[in-house]
């Protein structure tokens, strides 16, 4: 039992994060289609409590926004295309019933079986396989007929269609979709645009990373001169190859941001956990002894060191832990946090060396 026990932990640490590019449930096939997909036709409906609506100004939002990606856009089923983009949008979402848990489903974004009011489902087709890539967008309010009368609106419908429309413009649904299919030249495309704000260049970079896109490496090490782009870029790198290893840790060990070193720990321990490369953990393990390292940088490089279980780290690990027990600050949250990490990243090292 323990030796299950022992296993499924691991699997759990040296699991890399989601990635949207690369679902089992593809063939090869399906991938490379996915990695082709140039034309997408826009398949749109509005549904109030009237009855359909024009759906043109969906249609007109989501093409411009996946336009911007580069992609074609048609909306005559007649025209050749590769994928179709579906967008049912509700005053009253209609219930479905319950949905998986895990993976897409638990997302902020992931339909949610509680929500009845206005709300958006985005979905693709490849060919005719009806994909499981699912997104929602809802409204402020769940009574549309409230809402519109609080803000002497007119017509509920019409209001509530109006109000998601402008989610869908704030939305980063094309970059979500552009990663689920696997093309990070278009991300890094966007990425390199001097009209591309800070916030939507962070969340391209997030998910580069989650992607491991292995060919955006050049460009995140771009990113690291940019400060409000540096700790996301590192973080990024940590799902990416070995070769980002030896740049992260001269950060860790020469950033004057304590943020970038931190950020640059915890990519270690990713790149670490991900390729089973036990090359991190003495340049860890030199920051963890070092007297002068910050103790939010420590908490990261002690996360880390339980991502690479190593026996080199149990001794260092246990003496930090006895130092840090005999310090009684219950007010001290950085403390809390950094007791927190080492006694996980103990019991990892320590197990794992009992069964190794």
């Amino acid at each position: 039992m323990r030796g299950f026990l022992l296993y499924f932990a691991c699997v759990l640490v040296l699991l890399p994060g989601p990635s949207w590019a690369y679902r089992d449930y593809f063939t090869t096939d399906q991938k490379a289609q996915l990695a082709k997909v140039q034309t997408v036709l826009v398949d749109a409906i509005a549904l109030t409590d009237k009855g359909a609506v024009d759906a043109g100004p969906v249609v007109e939002v989501v093409s411009r926004r996946l336009g911007e990606l580069g992609y074609t856009m048609v909306q005559d089923r007649g025209k050749p295309h590769d994928a179709v983009f579906k967008v049912k949008c509700e005053q009253r979402k209609t219930w479905e019933g319950t949905t998986a848990a895990g993976g897409d489903a638990d997302l902020p974004d992931a339909p949610s079986r509680l929500w009845k009011g206005p709300a958006c489902q985005l979905t693709y087709l490849l060919g005719e396989l009806k994909v499981k890539w699912q997104r929602e967008v809802r409204t402020d309010f769940e009574d549309a007929v409230t809402a519109a009368q609080s803000a002497q609106a007119g017509e509920p419908g019409a209001y509530a269609m109006g109000k998601l429309q402008e989610r869908l413009e704030k939305y980063e649904f094309p970059l979500l979709l552009t990663a689920e299919w696997g093309q990070p030249d278009r991300l890094l495309k966007l990425l390199d645009s001097t009209e591309t704000s800070q916030t939507r260049k962070v969340k391209i970079i997030s998910l580069l990373g989650e992607m491991q896109a292995d060919e955006a490496l050049p460009r995140l090490k771009q990113a690291l001169q940019d400060r409000d782009l540096a700790k996301q870029a590192l973080t990024a790198m940590g799902n990416l190859g070995r070769e980002g290893i030896p740049l992260l840790v001269e950060i860790m060990n020469t950033s004057p941001d304590l943020e970038v070193q931190a950020a640059a720990a915890k990519g270690l321990g990713q790149l670490g956990g991900l390729h089973g490369d036990a090359s991190v953990v003495p340049p860890l393990l030199a920051k963890l002894n070092d007297p002068k390292t910050d103790w939010s940088v420590l908490t990261e490089v002690a996360w880390a060191l339980g991502k690479i279980p190593d026996k080199r780290s149990i001794q260092p690990l246990y003496d930090l832990d006895k130092k840090l027990q005999a310090m009684r600050d219950p007010e001290n949250i950085q403390l809390k946090k950094l007791k927190e990490a080492v006694f996980w990243s103990v019991k990892q090292c320590d197990t794992w060396d009992q069964y190794s």
